[in-house]
C-alpha cells in the first residue's frame, strides 16, 4: 500500500516485523503492507493517510450503534476503577454480570432466561458443543454426539468453530473437522438452486437434515447448528419454505437446535434476534459481536429454560474461561444495550432504515454485472456475474477482489465472499448515508465491470 505520510511506513514496518494477521497471507501482507485506521466516528473510519471510509460492514459485523459513543467508554472506565476484573469461578459472581444476564433474559426469546458467558463467538460454540453433549450424557443418551452444521456455514474459527462450521478451506489446515461433526447443504438458491425454483430448493435443502439425521442414527444427533442467515458465507437468505420445513424436522426427532445469533442478533434483521425474525424458538443461541457493539470482547450462549432443568440435575459442568462475563466487557454490554432501547434503535430499523437500505440496495439490480441483490435488515448481498440470464460468473477472474478493492480506493468498505459483495452497515447509519453507500457501491461496481472487460 503506497503511502504519503511517514508514520504510515513507520507502522507498516511493525507490522512487517512484528504482527502476524488474523485471515491473511504472511508473505504477501509483508510485502504490501497492511492500511492503517486511525480512527472512527459514527459509520466512518480515517486512515493515518487521511482518507474518510464509509463502513459499510460495521467492523465485523459488530459496531451496532456506531463508533464514537462516550456513553460505552465512560462504563468501561467506571468499572475499570470499581471492580477491573475478578472471575465467576469457585461460587463467585459480580454485579455487573449479573445484571446483564437479567438484561439478555429481557429480550431474548421467551423461556430463555439464563446465559454463559464467554470472550467471543467462537468460544460460545465450543461451549455449546460441550453443553449438547453434557445435557444429553445427564439425559442418559451419551451417544447423542454428532452436531449437524451446513456447508458454508461459519461458527469460528477455534477448533470447535472452525469444525462446526462448514469452510473447507478452514478444514484443510489442521486436519478438520474434529470427529462427531458433519455437514449438510446450505440454502443458497442463487449459486445452488439449479432449475429448481427457490421455494422448491428452500424445501430440497431442509429435507437435507432429515435425511442426514436418519443415515446417522437419531439416537447418536445430539442438535442442529445454524445461522439464521448465513453471514460470512455470502448473507444467503434462506428460501421462505426452509426454516418452516427444518422446524417440523427437529421436532420430529427430538433433536436440539442451536441458532448462531453472531451476526443476526442485536437488531440486525430488524428484530432483536434472528430467531425472532423467524419464529425459530432455539435451544440456545451463540452471542457476541452486536452484544457490545465491538467496543471490547464478549461472547456467550444463551439457554432454554428446559435445557437448564436438565444442567441443573448434571453436577458440575467442567468449562468456562479466565475472561467469562468479565466485569467490564458487562458493563459495556448493559450500556450498550440501554442505548439500544432507550434510543429504539432495533424498531427505527425495522421501521425506517432497513426498508429504505433494502430498497435502494434493489436499485442496484438494473447493473450489467450484478445477478441478484438480496437483504434482510440491515444486511445486503449483491451477486456479480458475467451472465444475468444463466448466473455464470467471470470465472477465474476474481470479481470479487477487484471491487473490493476498488470500494476501499473510493471511501467505503464492502466485503467479498467470492463474487458476493456483502454490507452490514452500523444499525444507525442514516438515510443519507445510505444513499452515499448505494451511489459508491454503484460506481465501484462500474470500474468493475470496466476492468474486468478491459
Amino acid at each position: 500500500m503506497s503511502s504519503n505520510n511517514p508514520q504510515t511506513r513507520e507502522w507498516q514496518a511493525l507490522s512487517s516485523d512484528h504482527h502476524l494477521a488474523p485471515f491473511s497471507d504472511f508473505k504477501q501482507l509483508k510485502e504490501k503492507g497492511p492500511r492503517i485506521i486511525t480512527k472512527a466516528h459514527g459509520v466512518y473510519l480515517w486512515d493515518s493517510e487521511g482518507n474518510k471510509i464509509l463502513d459499510g460492514m460495521a467492523g465485523l459485523w459488530c459496531v451496532a450503534i456506531g463508533y464514537g459513543r462516550d456513553e460505552l467508554a465512560d462504563a468501561a472506565a467506571k468499572q475499570m476503577k470499581e471492580l477491573p476484573y475478578y472471575n465467576l469461578f469457585f461460587q463467585t459472581a459480580h454485579p455487573p454480570v449479573l445484571e446483564l444476564a437479567k438484561a439478555l433474559s429481557d429480550i431474548a426469546p421467551a423461556g430463555m432466561n439464563h446465559v454463559f458467558f464467554t470472550g467471543s463467538g467462537s468460544e460460545g460454540n465450543d461451549t455449546m458443543l460441550r453443553m449438547v453433549r453434557h445435557y444429553w450424557a445427564i439425559k442418559g443418551q451419551p451417544n447423542k454426539k454428532t452436531i449437524i452444521s451446513r456447508k458454508n456455514g461459519y461458527h469460528g474459527s477455534t477448533v470447535a468453530g472452525a469444525s462446526l462450521g462448514g469452510m473447507t478451506y478452514m478444514h484443510e489446515q489442521g486436519d478438520l473437522p474434529i470427529p462427531g461433526i458433519t455437514h449438510i447443504a446450505q440454502p443458497y438458491w442463487f449459486g445452488e438452486g439449479g432449475d429448481m425454483s427457490p421455494e422448491e430448493f428452500g424445501v430440497w435443502a431442509a429435507n437435507q437434515l432429515e435425511e442426514k439425521i436418519l443415515e446417522l442414527g437419531v439416537d447418536t444427533v445430539g442438535a442442529f447448528i445454524a445461522e439464521p442467515i448465513q453471514g460470512a458465507g455470502g448473507v444467503i437468505v434462506p428460501p421462505a419454505t426452509y426454516w418452516p420445513r427444518v422446524k417440523e424436522i427437529l421436532a420430529k426427532y427430538d433433536i436440539l437446535f442451536i441458532a448462531d445469533e453472531v451476526i443476526c442478533g442485536f437488531g440486525r434483521t430488524g428484530e432483536w434476534f434472528g430467531s425472532d425474525f423467524y419464529d425459530l424458538k432455539p435451544h440456545m443461541m451463540t452471542i457476541a459481536k452486536g452484544l457490545t457493539s465491538g467496543y471490547i470482547p464478549m461472547g456467550g450462549l444463551i439457554v432454554r429454560d428446559d435445557v437448564v432443568a436438565v444442567l441443573n440435575e448434571g453436577g458440575d459442568f467442567n468449562h468456562g474461561f479466565t475472561y467469562s462475563g468479565h466485569p467490564v466487557a458487562a458493563a459495556v454490554a448493559l450500556e450498550n444495550i440501554r442505548i439500544m432501547r432507550d434510543e429504539q434503535i432495533v424498531k427505527r430499523v425495522h421501521d425506517e432504515t432497513a426498508p429504505y437500505l433494502q430498497k435502494r440496495l434493489r436499485e442496484l439490480a438494473d447493473h450489467p454485472l450484478v445477478g441478484e441483490v438480496r437483504g434482510v435488515g440491515m444486511l445486503g448481498a449483491i451477486e456479480l456475474v458475467q451472465d444475468k440470464a444463466t448466473r455464470k460468473r467471470y470465472e477465474g477472474k476474481g470479481a470479487g477482489m477487484i471491487c473490493r478493492t476498488f470500494c476501499f480506493e473510493n471511501g467505503l468498505i464492502m466485503r467479498a465472499v467470492g463474487d458476493t459483495m456483502i454490507i452490514s452497515p452500523p444499525l444507525v447509519i442514516s438515510k443519507a448515508e445510505i444513499d452515499e453507500l448505494v451511489a459508491k457501491a454503484r460506481q465501484c461496481l462500474d470500474l468493475t465491470l470496466a476492468a474486468l472487460q478491459g
